[in-house]
């Protein structure tokens, strides 16, 4: 940050220097730019200033957040963590429709298909499908639009 009020220094200097004043209209021009980059580094440091003070808050934030975390739910190994991912992933059931309309196929969690409310759209072409279950299904494709797995 010094560097740039160091910079902005030196054109002054060189300006003075050069005996640039206000009576020419390029004197003007070139003294008022000098004082727009005395304000850009004004306005820099404070940013960097704010930043400063924000890295800090956050970081204290963190800390105090991991503390939370520690207390309700105990110091974890991150081994088990990823143990517990694929627990997760093996308890969902999926189901495989195709769409009638694009032949796309789909994959849905079970329970979506099982509660008549949902409504279902394709992602592909935004149809919304029908999620209707013979009572005489097979796992045969084709019987009631989707394979169960």
């Amino acid at each position: 940050m010094n560097n740039l009020y160091q910079r902005v220094a030196y054109l002054r200097g060189m300006a003075d220097g050069m005996n640039i004043g206000e009576e020419s209209k390029e004197g003007k021009l070139l003294l008022n730019l000098l004082d727009v980059l005395e304000d850009f580094a004004d306005a820099i440091s404070d940013i960097n200033d704010d930043v400063k003070d924000l890295d800090e808050y956050v970081e204290t934030l963190d800390e105090d957040l991991a503390d939370v975390e520690d207390e309700l739910f105990g110091e974890l190994d991150d081994d088990d963590d990823d143990d517990d991912d694929e627990e997760v992933i093996d308890d969902i059931d999926f189901v495989e429709i195709e769409c009638p309309s694009c032949g796309e196929v789909i994959y849905l969690d079970e329970d979506l298909v099982d509660d008549e409310e949902n409504e279902v759209i394709c992602p592909n072409c935004h149809e919304k499908l029908y999620l209707e279950e013979d009572d005489e299904c097979c796992d045969k494709p084709g019987c009631c639009g989707h394979n169960h797995e």
